[in-house]
């Protein structure tokens, strides 16, 4: 039963499917699982196949038809077939609010969350934009120009989008996928972890992750390195994330410590994360730091460079100037700095308490409102 405030709010997202890799997906089920846990009645709309199975709890998703692309393809791919489409989709869209009773379509990216369309929705529903990334200039002129509110999830993409112009920007963060089955590892159990747990990575297959430069730069890593790559539902051109995958394969061959696994389910996901010592996010650029969160709600530290949001991210837990390295040290710097906090047992038990407190403020009910409030 749903209250008689409840909002009714569609978040469309072509490419999204679950267990996807790519923080836009998981960062759209949770800000949906929020809504639904707070008594609202959020729809995903997606053009991708849909595994059988349990979906997510109060959520429901719905099937939009866009021809003419298969999973996973390049943006040049999807803006073709979106623009040949527009009014289909558009007309999708309207029949989604119709039977719904929609009053909020979050457009969770100008491309691949069909920001883009330049058709009509009814007048009293709103119109909101998430931009995830910079959006490409082929795209953000439709989505912004249509926007009734650009949401972005943190400071740093508002920065990025302040030279453009929009005056309706709002900073709302990402929500954490809830895993209330996980719990941090016992005081005992942390401590086994600091002195010989393995480091994990875990990474979508995109050059800007920095998984490859990492795996070129351990040869002399003395601990038990993991990694997780997988495949997202986008890639920068058409094969890339394959020539990528193979170039880690041939990497981490090099070094007898290093294992590389596939992807993880989203409910694999803090499980994996909480049996570390430490993850490295070895990201050049994060707009959010999806990974280092989900690692942090679990008490793991996290070393990561001095990029994008993850010194907003990680800076408020009080020690950043052991967590975070400069770019240009390059990734045997992650390396030291994650060495030198397992070798510390005082720093290293604080560090995850403070971790640990930080991921809270991120809990999907509470995104959840923040956004309500942001679109109204």
């Amino acid at each position: 039963m749903t209250r008689p405030s409840s909002r009714g709010v569609l978040l469309v997202l072509v490419s999204w499917t679950p267990d996807a890799p790519a923080g836009i997906e998981r960062a759209t089920a949770a800000l949906a699982l929020g809504l639904a846990r707070n008594g609202h009645r959020p729809v995903i709309a997606t053009a991708a196949p849909q595994p059988e199975g349990p979906g997510l709890p109060g959520v429901i998703i719905a099937r939009l038809r866009l021809d003419d692309v298969q999973f996973p393809c390049d943006d040049d791919v999807l803006r073709r077939a979106v623009t040949y489409q527009d009014t289909r989709l558009t007309r999708q869209i309207r029949d989604l609010i119709t039977e719904h009773r929609i009053d909020t379509v979050l457009f969770t990216d100008a491309l691949w969350g069909l920001g883009r369309l330049r058709g009509d929705i009814p007048g009293h529903v709103r119109r909101a934009l998430a931009a995830h990334v910079k959006p490409h200039s082929l795209d953000a002129g439709p989505a912004l120009a249509r926007a009734t509110r650009v949401l972005v999830p943190s400071a740093v993409v508002r920065d990025e989008l302040a030279g453009w112009g929009p005056c309706n920007l709002r900073v709302v963060p990402n929500a954490l996928m809830p895993n209330p089955t996980v719990a941090p590892p016992a005081p005992e159990l942390r401590e086994q972890l600091r002195r010989s747990g393995p480091v994990r990575v875990l990474a979508r297959l995109g050059p800007e992750k920095g998984v490859l430069d990492l795996l070129e730069a351990t040869s002399d890593w003395d601990r038990p390195l993991e990694v997780a790559l997988a495949e997202a539902g986008f890639e920068d051109s058409t094969g890339s994330q394959s020539e990528l995958l193979d170039a880690c394969r041939k990497a981490a061959a090099r070094t007898p410590n290093v294992r590389l696994r596939g992807a993880l389910a989203w409910d694999e996901v803090i499980p994996w994360l909480s049996g570390a010592a430490v993850v490295i996010v070895p990201s050049h650029k994060e707009t959010f730091g999806l990974v280092a969160l989900e690692a942090m709600s679990v008490g793991t530290p996290v070393v990561a460079y001095r990029v994008g949001n993850l010194p907003a991210l990680i800076s408020p837990t009080g020690n950043g100037d052991h967590l975070l390295v400069d770019h240009d040290d390059g990734p045997t710097a992650l390396q030291k700095a994650a060495q030198t906090l397992l070798e510390d047992d005082i720093l290293y038990a604080a560090t995850t308490q403070t971790v640990y407190r930080r991921a809270a403020e991120f809990e999907p009910r509470r995104i959840a409102d923040f956004f309500l409030e942001a679109v109204s």
